[in-house]
């Protein structure tokens, strides 16, 4: 079994000193490949209408294609210079810039198959947008929104609200800072107004270090507040909350893609995989076109796409035919539901090599069931989070493999994966294990190379 949440090393480095250069839809990223925009989209959640402008921005200020990343939001590559006002109409249009000076704080991820959670996440995102003060977040601070099974709250986020057994719908739930064990238990129609005002004591936190951290993970031990504290501040704001000491966090695995299944019926959900990531227009318009009764989408940190209700067997629409025959996947058996990649070359000027070209020219030989996360530079941009993954790195020299991320109980699975990797990586030559020599704590491994 995974280790917990809990056990998830710091992921960033601790000191920072230049400011926060995340990039928003209105903030442009500089690429090799043109400017970059990243839309936030709270909890993944998009309209048909959203989805199709969308689409719209890409072909008319980008370079046809959108990319997903690991906060469930979406991107746009290749715009030109000069595009910021009219692309900053166009998703205002689309409501995606409630209110333009938050946009880069609206980190949110949500249970993707859970409609239960969307309340939760339409009420937090409102709070952060009429709150001036959680203007001072990092572009990088998440806020993740569990129904109860553990899966977001596995993604290393800042503030993790988890529903208790009776659901977000009501009972209660459980509030917590980064990997602390402990947690504040509160109603659960308090949750969202908790979640903010975890943010904002934060922010507290961060004034009173003198430091500059973006995540909860890089304030100083003496600085990250506990629950005890978090339950008194919570309820001098009226929010009847308990501390709740030690925490058995539970843990679920991503969803996997799916189209149809056993007993299936005309109608369902689907779970879809663009490769890398990244779809054409067409192809993100042909999952807007199944959305046939308005459902919506639901963009997940895993790069997929969940759609809750298309058609799955009528003939000339059948769901599953149309999107595997536009290159998309929707086989829980395909190996790309294992490898992610960093833009690489030729977008990305830190790159050293084109590690998507070489991804795909070797995907069908490294399934398996751990992540397979390929990289340009010591960055290491998109890298799976919470969870044990397969590092293969582009060095001058070739390509270094490695193991990184929490210690899982058993080894088997992470050594098949790794001899995979390195048996089909190219340049098989100049591959080397990169993993140090001493012991890590907690495990009888080899210990986890430093984060970057």
């Amino acid at each position: 079994m995974p280790t917990p949440p809990s056990a998830v090393p710091r992921d960033e480095p601790v000191i920072r000193d230049r400011g926060d250069a995340c990039p928003g839809a209105l903030r442009l990223h500089a690429a090799d490949d043109g400017y970059l925009a990243r839309v936030r989209i709270p909890g993944g959640a998009l309209t048909a209408g959203q989805a199709s402008l969308l689409a719209d921005a890409a072909d008319r200020f980008g370079d046809g294609h959108l990319e997903l990343t690991s906060r469930g939001n979406v991107q746009l590559r290749g715009l030109a210079d000069g595009c910021g006002a009219g692309l900053g109409e166009l998703l205002d249009a689309a409501g995606l810039l409630p209110a333009p000076s938050h946009e880069r704080v609206r980190n949110i991820v949500a249970t993707p198959t859970s409609q239960e959670v969307l309340p939760w996440v339409r009420e937090l995102d409102r709070l952060l947008c009429a709150d001036a003060r959680v203007t001072a977040l990092s572009g990088r601070f998440l806020f993740a929104l569990d129904d109860g099974r553990g899966d977001v709250a596995a993604l290393e986020p800042d503030v993790t609200v988890l529903g208790l057994p009776a659901g977000p719908a009501g009972g209660r739930a459980l509030v917590r800072f980064g990997a602390a064990a402990g947690a504040v238990a509160v109603a659960a129609h308090d949750a969202p107004r908790a979640a903010l005002l975890a943010a904002v004591h934060f922010l507290d936190a961060v004034d009173a270090a003198g430091t500059r951290a973006w995540r909860v993970a890089e304030l100083p031990a003496e600085h990250t507040p506990d629950e005890a504290q978090f339950a008194a501040r919570l309820a001098a704001a009226g929010i009847d909350a308990t501390p709740v000491p030690a925490v058995d966090w539970p843990y679920c695995a991503p969803p996997r893609p799916w189209g149809r299944g056993p007993g299936s019926g005309p109608r369902g959900p689907l779970c879809v995989l663009p490769p890398f990531g990244r779809l054409t227009t067409d192809q993100w318009r042909l999952l807007v076109r199944l959305d046939d009764r308005g459902a919506g989408m639901r963009i997940t940190p895993w790069r997929t796409v969940v759609l809750p209700d298309v058609p799955l067997r009528a003939p000339g629409t059948d769901g599953p035919a149309l999107l595997e025959g536009a290159g998309l996947v929707v086989s829980p058996d395909s190996s790309w539901q294992s490898v992610t990649a960093c833009t690489g070359r030729p977008g990305c000027a830190k790159s050293t090599a084109d590690v998507r070209a070489d991804a795909r020219a070797v995907v069908e030989r490294t399934r398996g069931t751990l992540p397979v996360h390929w990289s340009g530079c010591e960055r290491r941009c998109g890298h799976p989070r919470g969870t044990r993954w397969v590092d293969v790195l582009a060095t001058e020299d070739g390509y270094r493999i490695a193991s990184r991320g929490p210690l899982l109980s058993g080894r088997p699975e992470l050594e098949a994966a790794l001899t995979a990797a390195r048996a089909a990586a190219p340049e098989p030559d100049a591959v080397t294990t990169g993993a140090p020599k001493t012991a890590a704590p907690g495990g009888t491994g080899p210990a986890q190379p430093c984060p970057t």
